[in-house]
């Protein structure tokens, strides 16, 4: 069966129908919530000399920079015994330390993740004694761990990589506050990206205020590093196609192998059934995924579930057809304007990206 729908003299209806991801309820074991904490597939082989800074941007080249250093430095420390478990031998300084950790602070599609993943790379370790994972990968494994767990499996390490980095509740500020203390206390270096500066955190999503001294606290682990520019993701690229017909999109769903075929309604009312810390093995095995009738999706709760299967489609390089409404309709304008607007514009970007991504399914 080919992988694509063009090919001449061929019957636009495969012999098998596509796979459907509202038919899918995976179950993660916890072992492989920790395996997977590893750059993902889109960024596996991304390094600092594989970003292209904007030559406007003088901020993007200082990134790398400071970054390339960050990663050195955490060369230095040497570990004693054996396994994956390790204990850094450190000198006490005579002076308070500085933040154990970087944060990389700027727009969505200026590639933070990209830079983040690159530091992961070059980090002189190896992989079992580094980690990187999305916030929500981090909080879905102390789920499943428990908090205790938590710190002794990710305390031998040497750098905790956190992409997405955003506080939605007080809960996850106090958990995620106390976690990331005492796994500095073990030496474990931190990163994060985020498009919301350390203090800033929770802004606009919940009382902040209340939870001040926790989100101070985070904020005090890290160095803040600002990063200026535009979504490279459409830098001189032409305008993202426009919905195709829904006809169409089922035409290349039984034409494309690997292709999962879903009515979007029907989509946002599943993902309410599975836990976001199974999307990513909700796509298992998909190689493209084609929505009919998209449509705005009706309330926050479900936005946000969105959100995270459009990273974990992104992070997978899953191409995405669709029939309805361009994506840069799916959020509200009270949506976009509240406290969660730069997770959507995040999801809107990268699903116009695989929206292009999508357009070789189509026969011209």
């Amino acid at each position: 069966m080919s992988s694509s729908p063009a090919s001449a003299g061929r019957s636009p209806i495969a012999d098998l129908a596509p796979q459907s991801l509202c038919a899918r309820e995976p179950h993660v074991a916890a072992d492989r919530l920790v395996a997977e904490m590893v750059p993902p597939p889109r960024f596996d082989s991304v390094r600092f000399e594989t970003y292209v800074p904007d030559p406007d941007q003088p901020s993007q080249t200082e990134a790398v920079r400071v970054l390339s250093g960050f990663a050195a430095g955490l060369g230095g420390a040497h570990a004693t015994g054996s396994g994956r478990r390790r204990w850094f031998t450190r000198t006490k300084p005579a002076a308070p330390a500085g933040p154990r950790g970087v944060y990389l602070d700027g727009g969505y599609g200026v590639g933070k993740t990209h830079l983040l993943a690159s530091l992961w790379h070059a980090t002189p370790a190896a992989p079992e004694q580094k980690a990187f994972g999305t916030f929500v990968e981090l909080t879905n494994l102390v789920g499943a761990l428990g908090f205790q767990q938590t710190v002794r499996t990710l305390g031998g390490h040497r750098l905790l990589c956190i992409d997405e980095f955003e506080l939605d509740d007080p809960g996850d500020t106090v958990l995620v506050s106390t976690l990331l203390g005492k796994l500095v206390e073990q030496g474990v270096a931190l990163a994060a990206t985020s498009n919301t500066l350390p203090g800033k955190l929770g802004e606009g999503r919940f009382a902040a205020a209340d939870f001040l001294r926790e989100i101070q606290g985070l904020s005090a682990q890290f160095r803040p590093l600002r990063i200026d520019g535009e979504d490279y993701r459409h830098r001189g690229l032409p305008q993202a196609p426009a919905p195709y017909s829904d006809e169409q999109v089922t035409k290349a769903a039984y034409a494309a192998e690997g292709a999962s075929l879903d009515d979007f309604p029907h989509l946002l009312k599943h993902l309410a059934r599975v836990h976001p810390s199974r999307y990513g093995a909700l796509t298992d095995g998909v190689r493209a995924v084609c929505l009919t009738g998209v449509e705005p999706v009706p309330d926050q709760s479900t936005a946000l579930r969105l959100v995270v299967l459009a990273d974990r489609l992104y992070d997978r390089e899953v191409p995405v057809l669709a029939s309805g409404l361009p994506f840069d309709q799916l959020f509200s304008e009270e949506m976009l304007n509240g406290g969660y607007r730069k997770k959507y514009f995040r999801a809107i970007s990268r699903l116009t990206a695989l929206a292009r991504d999508a357009k070789a399914l189509v026969e011209d």
